[in-house]
C-alpha cells in the first residue's frame, strides 16, 4: 500500500491539488484527506488502489525498495498528453 507522504509527494510532483487528485481517482474528497492525514487514518483497500492507479496513469512510479521510500515522476509512462499541468 503506498503512504500518505508517497500521495502528497506524488500530487506535488503533478502540481495537483486533493481535489484534482479525488476527481482523477474518482473518490471523494474527505477520504483522500483520509488516506493523506498525518494520523494515518485507515481507507478502503480499494480506495488506495484508486489512488494509486491515477498517480501512476498521470506518469508517477512509486519506490518501495527496503528503506528507501518515495516517487518519481516518468512522463514516458504517462497515459495521456492531455493530463492536467506539471
Amino acid at each position: 500500500m503506498i503512504t500518505a507522504q508517497q500521495t502528497r509527494a506524488a500530487r506535488a510532483l503533478l502540481g495537483w491539488t486533493q481535489e484534482m487528485l479525488a476527481d482523477e481517482a474518482k473518490i471523494s474528497l474527505t477520504a483522500l484527506k483520509r488516506m493523506e492525514s498525518a494520523n494515518g487514518l485507515r481507507v478502503f483497500e480499494s480506495t488506495a488502489d484508486q489512488v494509486r492507479r491515477a498517480l501512476e496513469a498521470a506518469g508517477i512510479v512509486f519506490i518501495n525498495s527496503g528503506p528507501h521510500i518515495g516517487v518519481m515522476i516518468d512522463e514516458s509512462r504517462r497515459q495521456s498528453q492531455d493530463r492536467k499541468p506539471a
